[in-house]
């Protein structure tokens, strides 16, 4: 086993999943509005769709296929609409919550389908699985190992970051602050929606 070679993947995942995103928007959102267990299961969501890419990967190694980048970029830009179609409606909630008098349901927050769609649609999951992951699988002599240890990490490694999220989404909604959490949940996934749209349109257009 590349000892090295694992905790560089490690360091690089923890620092790609902590980072804020669309995931970590979604699931704090949730938190905030709908509590730590329907939270938990929007991170199971995003989780079964990195590890769907991560089957992607290993097909096209696999099978020794080259993805071309324009098609990399029609899926990111795809993800990026989901996104800002979820940003839309964190936001239109998070007005509506304002003035409301009753509660906005909590099916309409988060949840396994939630966070699968955003998961699989994560514009830099994508990049990240198609273009870097590859070269972790050298971590021991086995293909077959590797997928299986690195893809285990994965698991772990995000169930414990976005878990984390959920605790801190937990504390500050305790505070009053979930409309503001789902406001900045919104702003932060139009931001990336619209940065992610204007940055594939323009590789496309190339």
């Amino acid at each position: 086993m590349n000892t090295a070679l694992l905790l560089s993947y490690v360091l690089t995942v923890s620092l790609l999943i902590a980072t804020p995103g669309p995931v970590v928007a979604l699931v704090v959102n949730t938190a905030s509005r709908s509590g730590p267990k329907r939270a938990m299961a929007t991170a199971l969501g995003s989780n079964w769709g990195s590890l769907v890419l991560i089957g992607v990967a290993a097909w096209l190694i696999i099978a020794s296929a080259a993805l071309d980048t324009r098609l990399l970029s029609l899926l990111s830009l795809l993800g990026c609409v989901v996104i800002g179609y979820l940003a839309v409606g964190s936001l239109r909630e998070a007005m509506v919550c304002e003035t409301a008098t009753q509660p906005i349901s909590p099916a309409t927050q988060g949840g396994l389908l939630q966070g699968f769609v955003v998961g699989i649609c994560n514009p830099k999951d994508i990049i990240f699985f198609v273009s870097f992951f590859p070269q972790f699988l050298q971590v021991s002599h086995s293909l077959k190992t590797s997928l299986a240890v690195l893809s285990l990490l994965w698991v772990l490694i995000d169930l414990l970051i976005l878990g984390a999220w959920i605790m801190i989404a937990g504390r500050l909604s305790k505070a009053g602050n979930s409309r503001l959490i789902s406001l900045c949940s919104g702003v932060a996934l139009l931001l990336i929606a619209l940065l992610g749209l204007a940055y594939n349109l323009r590789a496309l257009w190339a």
